[in-house]
């Protein structure tokens, strides 16, 4: 690097490109349901159909129990719309399954409760 090329760069910021990278420059999920609290679980580990990235792996086997899209992101130590992007490749893949923490709608319970005491 040249003196001039110096002063944008700093060492203490990190890698800059791998996280673009690793998601092939993709910045949305396509699974928006998932969020911080969503669990992942691991369907299959058979390693012949692993995606290839090591963070596909990490994923893999981490979420043998399940694990929270925050949990993995931190142990990955990847920003959470990378993780997500990551995890939505290993929903498309049918290689995980994901479950959300939040509550059921409690107006939807509600009305299929009363129509199954009107029968």
């Amino acid at each position: 690097m040249s003196d001039d090329d110096d002063h944008w760069f700093d060492e203490e910021a990190g890698p800059l490109v791998r996280p673009y990278a690793v998601t092939g420059g993709r910045t949305r999920a396509v699974h928006p349901e998932l969020d911080l609290i969503t669990l992942v679980v691991t369907l299959q580990l058979d390693i012949r159909s692993w995606p290839g990235e090591p963070e596909y792996e990490s994923i893999l086997r981490m979420c043998r129990a399940p694990t929270s899209v925050a949990e993995i992101s931190a142990a990955l130590k990847l920003p959470l719309g990378v993780v997500k992007v990551l995890v939505g490749d290993l929903i498309e893949r049918h290689q995980v399954m994901v479950r959300s923490s939040r509550a059921p709608d409690t107006t939807m319970l509600q009305a299929v409760l009363e129509g199954i005491r009107r029968i």
